[in-house]
C-alpha cells in the first residue's frame, strides 16, 4: 500500500463484483475486494484514459455488510481460488447488489424500467453447486495433484482442500480426489473432473486424454465404492462420455410441484443449483400463466426443464432447441412423464432465426425464452421486424425471459419494448450462484392485443 494513495469512496458494485469509485478528476476506478459505502485505497494494476482497475489495499471505513469469508481459499492474493468473488459480502446484500446490477443494465443499456420489481428467488447460500467443472493438474516438481477451480485471474489450478459452495460431501472429497489422481498412471493426462448431481445419484466425469489402463480403472472403481459416486469417462467431447461400468442408476432431478422427473446425462446442460431451479420453474410458469386453449413456445428448451412443467398447464407446448442430443433427451423425458401428446420438440439454429422462420411456426399466445449468455438477439430482432412491418403475424401476448446475463437481457429487452410494442411488466433476480458475481434474472413482457 502506498501511504500517500488517495482515499476513494466506493459507490456501487459492477457486473464483476468489483467496487466502483471515482477519482476527483472523474476517472472511474474498479476495485476488487471493495464494497459500496467503504472508504478505501487501491493498488492500481491497469490504467487507461478514462478508468483504472486494481485491488483493495487500504480500508478506512468498513461497510456494515462486510463479513468474514467462510472459505480459507477465498481472498485477494494471486493464488486465491477464483470460484467465488463475493464471500466478503453478506448474502442478503449480495442479492440486493445483483438486483441493482439488473435494474441498472435495463435502464442504462435499454432505457427500460420494469413496472414492478419481483421478490428475489433464493435458496441455500452454501453447498448449492450440484454442477461444477473442477480442473486437475499434476505438479511434477512437487509430485502433487491439484483439483479445484482456477486461481483468481489465472489459468492455474488453485491449491484447494475444501470448498463450501460444492455439496458438503463433494467439498470434503477434494483431498481424496487429489490422492486418487496422484496414484494413477494417467495423472499427467487428466485435465478435468466434472460434477453432475441429481436427486439420488452423484456422477463424476473424468476427462482423460489417453485410454486408461486397467489398474487405473480399478482405482476409480474402489473410489466409487468407498465414496458412493458414479464414474463416467470422457475421452473426447461431451458426447463421448460413458459410464465406467454400465448398469448404474440414471441421473435425474424432480420437479415435485409438477409431478415431473427429468433424466439427464452428466454432460448435458442442467442448472447448477437444483433447489433454486425448482423455484425458478414454478415462478416462470406462474408468471407465464398458461391456461386451457393456450399454445406455448419454449425457446432454448434444453432437456424440457420448463417445457414439461408448462405442458401440465397449457394445451400444447413446442420446445425449440439448437442441440440434437438435447432434443432427443427432451422427447424421452416427455414420453417418460406421459406428456408426449402435449409437448413436442424441434431443432433450430436459434442464433440465425429470421422473420420467415417465425411465420412458419404455429401461433403461440405465450413464449418462454431461456437463452445462454449470448441472449436471444435473433429471436427478438425477428419478432420486432415482423411487428414493425405490420406482417400478418400475431406476436405472443406475454413473454417470460429467463436470463443469465443482464447485458444481453437489456439488449433484447430494448428490442421487445422499443420496437415490438411490449412493456416490461416485472423483473427480478434469481440467486442461482451465491457468492459469485453471476446475475440470473427473470423478466416479464406484456403486449396489448
Amino acid at each position: 500500500m502506498h501511504s500517500d494513495a488517495p482515499w476513494l469512496q466506493v459507490e456501487s458494485l459492477d457486473l464483476d463484483g468489483q467496487g466502483v469509485a471515482r477519482r476527483g478528476d472523474g476517472k472511474v476506478v474498479f476495485i476488487e475486494g471493495a464494497l459500496p459505502g467503504e472508504r478505501v485505497q487501491v493498488s492500481v494494476a491497469r490504467s487507461k484514459n478514462h478508468w483504472e482497475q486494481g485491488t483493495l489495499s487500504g480500508l478506512q471505513r468498513e461497510s456494515s455488510q462486510r463479513t468474514t469469508p467462510r472459505c480459507p481459499h477465498f481472498g485477494l492474493h494471486p493464488r486465491a481460488c477464483g470460484g467465488c468473488k463475493m464471500q466478503h459480502l453478506q448474502p442478503v446484500a449480495q442479492v440486493a447488489a445483483k438486483q441493482r446490477v439488473l435494474e441498472d443494465a435495463l435502464q442504462h443499456l435499454a432505457k427500460v424500467v420494469p413496472q414492478r420489481v419481483l421478490r428475489p428467488l433464493q435458496g441455500p447460500a452454501w453447498g448449492y453447486r450440484q454442477r461444477a467443472r473442477l480442473s486437475v493438474r499434476y505438479v511434477a516438481k512437487k509430485d502433487t495433484v491439484l483439483v479445484g477451480f482456477h486461481e483468481r485471474k489465472s489459468r492455474y489450478v488453485a491449491d484447494m482442500t475444501e470448498c463450501h459452495v460444492l455439496p458438503p460431501q463433494v467439498g470434503a472429497l477434494l483431498p481424496a480426489l487429489r490422492e486418487l489422481i496422484g496414484a494413477m498412471a494417467a495423472r499427467e493426462r487428466v485435465p478435468q473432473i466434472e460434477l453432475a448431481e441429481g436427486d439420488e445419484v452423484r456422477a463424476l466425469v473424468l476427462r482423460h486424454l489417453d485410454p486408461l489402463c486397467e489398474p487405473d480403472r480399478d482405482r476409480l472403481r474402489r473410489f466409487a465404492a468407498t465414496h458412493g459416486v458414479q464414474w463416467w469417462l470422457q475421452p473426447g467431447g461431451p458426447d463421448s462420455a460413458q459410464p465406467l461400468d454400465p448398469g448404474g442408476r440414471a441421473l435425474a432431478y424432480g420437479l415435485p410441484e409438477f409431478g415431473l422427473t427429468i433424466a439427464f446425462r452428466p454432460t448435458d446442460f442442467t442448472q447448477v443449483n437444483l433447489g433454486v431451479n425448482r423455484v425458478l420453474v414454478s415462478q416462470a410458469v406462474r408468471h407465464l400463466d398458461p391456461g386451457p386453449g393456450d399454445q406455448v413456445i419454449d425457446w432454448f428448451c434444453g432437456l424440457g426443464n420448463f417445457t414439461l412443467a408448462l405442458a401440465r398447464r397449457a394445451d400444447a407446448v413446442l420446445g425449440i432447441e439448437g442441440s440434437r442430443a438435447l432434443v432427443q433427451r427432451a422427447n424421452e423425458n416427455a414420453a417418460a412423464n406421459a406428456l408426449a401428446e402435449r409437448a413436442s420438440f424441434a431443432m433450430r439454429n436459434l442464433f440465425e432465426l429470421t422473420d420467415t422462420d417465425l411465420l412458419a411456426l404455429p401461433r403461440a399466445q405465450r413464449w418462454l425464452i431461456d437463452p445462454p449468455r449470448e441472449g436471444a438477439f435473433a429471436l427478438a430482432s425477428a419478432a420486432a421486424d415482423l411487428v414493425q412491418a405490420g406482417a400478418a403475424w400475431q406476436p405472443p401476448r406475454r413473454i417470460v425471459y429467463v436470463s443469465c446475463n443482464p447485458a444481453t437481457l437489456a439488449r433484447d429487452a430494448g428490442l421487445l419494448v422499443h420496437r415490438a410494442g411490449y412493456v416490461c411488466s416485472a423483473a427480478g433476480v434469481v440467486d442461482m450462484f451465491p457468492h459469485t458475481a453471476h446475475v440470473e434474472s427473470l423478466a416479464v413482457f406484456d403486449r396489448s392485443p
